[in-house]
């Protein structure tokens, strides 16, 4: 189970933008709310966001470079009643359609699309999964995917928030009940995974966060200057962070992962571990090393004795 650390009881001071880049400002004028982000793995400088409450149920590709709309997605047999997270899965788009300010709903709606091939405007079937907290209603606006094994995770927008987790795979008859598995940051306007899956973001109005799965938190991150910020994704490298705000004319901004959170470099084949379970080579671990030195050292004062004995 995750355990985030004890939620704040105070809004952080707010990091100086010092690393903060702007890449282009949204200025496409279907776009008014920009309510989160999700950078593509499949479609290298493709970003998804989306408008927050009702409207057309539909994702807007944009180029990260311009913020130009390169397409418009619609999810077919959705509902926009109050979309306000996304996340990008190894092989699909996420859709949570969980904001419930007056906590009055009797479920939220996680939609999930295949990741379009090619990027055009088109309409995509959605799968639709009903959502549950063991605890109650909650208002949300942060969902996460877990790339390495495709369980969804949602963070309460509260003053006291709280993460939950979601079943090992969604159902699309009944509910899916969200188990609360630790506390989330104050305020929590949007979250993501490294597309690594090692790490995890959520991010306030004020600041972010960065934790390592299972919830440990690692080191906070600079947050632009915005008058709404609302979405935060990794890029498909992971080594940034691209933020975003609600609101007409927002710009998009690029923020690097501090450098004690960026993903680790991928071994060559020669010093690449055995896959787990597996036989054959692997790295050696530190106790794997000492318990080599210790055998060793046995066997040596063996073969000195066994030495002696024929010597006398």
């Amino acid at each position: 189970m995750w355990a985030l650390p004890a939620r704040a009881t105070a809004p952080a001071v707010r990091i100086p933008d010092e690393g903060a880049k702007k890449l282009c400002t949204i200025d496409d004028p279907r776009i008014d709310e920009s309510s989160g982000l999700g950078a593509s793995r499949r479609h290298p400088g493709i970003v998804y966001t989306f408008n927050d409450s009702g409207g057309t149920p539909r994702l807007f590709a944009l180029g990260i470079d311009d913020c130009r709309v390169r397409a418009a997605i619609t999810l077919g047999g959705a509902r926009n009643r109050d979309w306000e997270a996304m996340a990008v899965g190894p092989d699909a788009l996420y859709v949570g359609d969980i904001g419930d300010n007056l906590k009055d709903q009797p479920y939220s709606t996680v939609y999930r699309i295949p990741e379009p091939k090619t990027i055009r405007t088109q309409t995509v079937h959605a799968t639709a999964y009903r959502i549950k907290y063991e605890d109650g209603p909650h208002n949300a606006e942060t969902l996460l995917v877990d790339p390495r094994t495709n369980r969804i995770y949602i963070a309460s927008k509260e003053f006291g928030g709280s993460l939950y987790e979601g079943p090992k795979k969604l159902s699309t008859s009944g509910y899916n009940v969200m188990h609360r598995v630790g506390d989330a940051p104050l305020y929590a306007t949007d979250g993501a995974f490294a597309p690594d899956g090692r790490t995890f973001v959520i991010r306030g109005y004020w600041d972010a966060e960065i934790y390592t799965a299972p919830g440990k938190e690692l080191t906070g991150v600079k947050v632009p200057d915005q008058k709404q910020g609302e979405g935060v994704t990794y890029t498909a490298d992971g080594r940034s962070l691209l933020f975003s705000g609600e609101g007409v004319r927002q710009p998009l901004w690029q923020e690097p992962v501090p450098k004690e959170a960026l993903p680790s470099p991928t071994p060559s084949p020669k010093h690449r571990a055995a896959p787990a379970g597996g036989s054959g080579g692997g790295m050696i671990t530190g106790r794997t090393m000492l318990g080599v030195v210790i055998a060793g050292a046995l066997a040596l004062a063996g073969v000195v004795l066994f030495a002696r004995r024929r010597a006398s």
